[in-house]
């Protein structure tokens, strides 16, 4: 395998959020994690995309492509995306969504239901604005280059071989260890998040140092930043995973969310 561009996206189902990025560049075994950004426009940034601003929140897929090769040096081969996509409007719950709950339900890790207003329009132009450059939603079978659709939640217990749904989001700590004040939940946040780079490791070098820096005692604005990156690059583990042959696809011909083998074998 030659050089390749992995591109991943933690799309946000709402034009009012932010969406992390992460670009990872490598072969199999080699791979390195190229930039992390919290934002679209973080990410332009990166690459001194002129016109670049962190309040970019919406898709603009040209712009991210072209960032993308100014950081690697040569055109994205996949672009692994957060978020569901489809071929057809998406409506309700789909194939895909039903095929992962059932098959990762009592490990917690159940979709969320998409509708025609979230993720909606995003999702369509997202999908349409790929096709349109070259990259096409991959929903039978992988391509080259091409659009896929990950899900972080299974994708972390496969590759961290957890029995259940890692406790790492920060708009859910105060469901999380009940028993704890806030200060010892963020610190048990911060640790989660520590397990999850440590397997990101493995997979590329160059992760823990192109994250945002955080603290347990830092702005809730500032964790959330550093779970959109973190996110990314989940994304883009998934995109690695998907051009070494490691994943399992869940879908129909219309949609497909595509999730990586057990720890183990990934880690192989």
């Amino acid at each position: 395998m030659g050089d390749n561009l992995v591109l991943g996206i933690d799309a946000a189902w709402t034009s009012s959020n932010p969406s992390g990025v992460a670009l990872a560049q490598g072969e199999a075994g080699h791979w390195t994690l190229v930039a992390a950004a919290s934002s679209y426009g973080d990410f332009l940034g990166l690459a001194g995309e002129p016109g670049a601003s962190s309040g970019d929140h919406v898709f603009d897929g040209a712009a991210l492509l072209r960032a993308a090769r100014r950081l690697g040096g040569r055109d994205v081969d996949i672009i692994s995306v957060d978020m569901p996509l489809s071929h057809v409007p998406i409506v309700r719950r789909r194939a895909a969504d039903d095929a992962v709950s059932r098959s990762y339900g009592a490990r917690k890790c159940a979709t969320h239901t998409p509708s025609a207003v979230r993720p909606g329009p995003i999702s369509e132009h997202l999908v349409q604005t790929c096709s349109k450059l070259g990259y096409p939603l991959c929903v039978t079978e992988l391509r080259t280059p091409g659009l896929i659709e990950c899900y972080p939640h299974p994708a972390l217990v496969e590759l961290t071989g957890a029995a259940e749904r890692l406790c790492y989001k920060v708009a859910r700590i105060r469901s999380y260890w009940k028993s704890s004040p806030l200060l010892e939940r963020r610190e048990r946040l911060l640790a989660v998040w520590e397990t999850i780079v440590a397997m990101l490791e493995l997979r590329m070098s160059g992760v823990r140092s192109a994250l945002p820096a955080v603290t347990a005692i830092s702005t809730t604005s500032s964790l959330k930043a550093h779970e959109d990156a973190l996110d990314a690059v989940v994304c883009a583990c998934v995109g690695i995973c998907a051009l070494e042959g490691r994943v399992t696809r869940y879908g129909d011909d219309t949609s497909a969310i595509w999730i990586p083998y057990g720890a183990s074998e990934v880690a192989a």
